[in-house]
């Protein structure tokens, strides 16, 4: 009977180490358990070229892996390898590299962009070689350090940033294809698009994030999209070719929400206004005054020099009324100088003000 109930205890004992283990394991199970997926997609950064091609043959990834070596390494197997020309991937344009590709849970730790050795930039229509050679013998490392959670798909941008990636050497001639390429998860960012018009030049639209410029070009419609934008509040700049005529646009307080685009509509560009100035000269001796004008709700103003010189400057065209206002104390009063007018690249010189 002592044999049974000992037998019984050491059951019982025996149980509750099992549970106890068990559930110890449960709580402590590691998050890099379990797998997700990933989709990588590439877009492009503004540059002033022709054309800029270049050969993908591989995407790939190190997850829980922070070493800085070639170890650790898995390629995505990428769907659409080949040569792509990175200035059509603008206005929300882009290339679906991997899709959907399984890999562990965990921390992403760096994304690898592999490309091959036929890549070319064209020039005011004539065809340069790029020498790649980092691409070639490794790929371009992208920090990313984004913890991928267990059953999640998660779709990664690829920014080539063709400003920057090419390097015309002073010396040789040679044109270095030196890829700086920034990464961002849309479930950790979002996108700003929109669309400009007229639309047959090419603008430029950017925000300031960190210090750093996002940027992208419009496409033949007029459309950009602008990923990899944190959460926030910016100022979209549109800035158009210089050779168009048509002045830089703001667009203030535009919100981004992580994971979702932002559309901002079509913006009208305006051409610059035309410009011309006022001057004049206040003959009372050691007077200072302010000279005034009230163009379309706002008043400009200039103060007088030491010889009672003032300028007002950068008017847009029109007839205004000038205010001369003279300072406190100085016992005269202040003269109105009605039917002005500004003309085009001109100073219109109102000559000596006497105020009584």
């Amino acid at each position: 009977m002592k044999l049974i109930k000992n037998l019984k205890f050491l059951a019982l004992l025996f149980s509750l180490v099992f549970l106890y283990n068990c559930n110890d394991d449960s709580n402590g199970m590691d998050s890099t358990e379990g797998t997700s997926k990933i989709s990588v997609k590439l877009v492009d950064g503004p540059g002033d070229f022709d054309n800029v091609f270049v050969e993908v043959v591989d995407v790939m990834v190190k997850v829980n892996d922070d070493s800085e070596d070639d170890s650790g390494w898995v390629s995505l197997d990428p769907i659409n390898t080949g040569v792509y020309d990175l200035l059509d991937l603008t206005g929300g344009v882009n290339v679906l590299l991997v899709d959907d590709f399984q890999i562990p849970s965990g921390m992403l730790n760096q994304i690898r962009l592999v490309l091959g050795d036929d890549n070319t930039v064209v020039i005011d229509g004539e065809t340069f070689p790029l020498n790649t050679p980092s691409a070639q013998q490794s790929g371009l490392k992208v920090k990313v350090n984004e913890v991928l959670e267990p059953g999640f798909t998660y779709d990664f941008v690829l920014d080539f940033d063709v400003e920057q990636s090419i390097v015309i050497a002073g010396g040789s001639g040679n044109i270095n294809l030196k890829p700086v390429i920034y990464a961002s998860a849309e479930l950790s960012s979002g996108i700003i698009e929109g669309a400009v018009t007229p639309f047959d030049f090419q603008t430029v639209a950017s925000v300031m994030v960190d210090g750093e410029e996002v940027s992208a070009y419009t496409d033949d419609t007029g459309v950009f999209m602008l990923y990899g934008v944190p959460a926030g509040t910016y100022t979209v700049t549109l800035t158009p070719d210089p050779t168009s005529g048509y002045a830089p646009t703001t667009v203030e307080n535009v919100l981004v929400v992580n994971g979702q685009v932002t559309n901002i509509g079509t913006v009208e560009l305006q051409m610059p206004p035309e410009l011309g100035a006022i001057s004049g000269t206040v003959t009372n001796a050691g007077v200072a005054a302010t000279a005034s004008v009230v163009v379309d709700g706002v008043t400009i103003t200039a103060e007088t020099d030491d010889t009672g010189m003032f300028l007002l400057d950068a008017i847009p065209v029109g007839i205004y009324t000038v205010t001369v206002t003279p300072e406190d104390g100085s016992g005269l009063m202040a003269m109105d100088i009605t039917d002005v007018e500004v003309i085009v690249d001109t100073t219109t010189d109102l000559g000596s003000i006497t105020l009584n």
